[in-house]
């Protein structure tokens, strides 16, 4: 069975506004959705590629990216376009994981400036 979701049923399931899903269309991170009565229906197709954008740029993708990606991706299965968007991906991968290391070496400041105020809090003052 194929999915056929509105525009506000599509915001609703990615999280994204109508507005959102409108302006990525404009922009061509999204290929213009099919129309029934004027109104735009997103397909299973449509809803897996919002899925993958959204995280994208959920890990910090720049919206440049996103839209070289997408016009690679236009491109079909072509050589310079798989190797284009597999480099892509691999240098926001690198930056992803550095990021979650940042990310990681912060959480153990955080904890241990936790640990300090437990310790602080239970050792009792002397006079």
């Amino acid at each position: 069975m194929s999915t056929s979701l509105s525009i506000t049923e599509a915001a609703k399931a990615t999280g994204l506004s109508a507005y959102t899903l409108r302006y990525y269309e404009q922009i061509g991170l999204i290929a213009p959705v099919d129309r029934r009565g004027g109104a735009r229906r997103y397909s299973d197709t449509d809803m897996r590629w919002l899925e993958f954008l959204v995280r994208l740029r959920a890990t910090g993708m720049s919206m440049r990216d996103m839209q070289r990606y997408a016009q690679l991706l236009r491109q079909g299965q072509v050589p310079d376009s798989l190797a284009e968007r597999q480099t892509l991906l691999e240098d926001h991968a690198r930056r992803v994981e550095a990021d979650m290391r940042a990310l990681g070496e912060t959480l153990q400041y955080i904890r241990k400036k936790i640990r300090l105020y437990q310790e602080m809090r239970t050792t009792p003052k002397r006079a």
